[in-house]
């Protein structure tokens, strides 16, 4: 009785692992199963270093179309300084 118990187990154990491997094959290939596309975060890139920082979290200088996007006050200061 032990035996089967077991065997039911590794039978289970590897289909379990079979058919998270193919999913993941699948998923990579580029199929999935929601055909939503993933939202993206606005990222501005700071002129000075060249980080890319989340548009709402960034400092700013300037206005309009003008407006330029920084990481960090020294970035910001130093653009200030040119």
């Amino acid at each position: 009785m032990t035996r089967i118990i077991l065997w039911a187990v590794l039978i289970v154990l590897c289909v379990r692992s079979l058919s998270r491997l193919l999913r993941g094959v699948i998923e990579g290939a580029g199929y999935t199963r929601d055909p939503s596309p993933q939202r993206s975060v606005g990222l501005v890139r700071d002129p000075v270093c060249g980080v890319f920082v989340v548009r709402g979290q960034a400092l700013t200088s300037g206005t309009g179309s003008a407006t330029h996007y920084f990481c960090s006050e020294k970035c910001r200061r130093e653009w200030a300084g040119r």
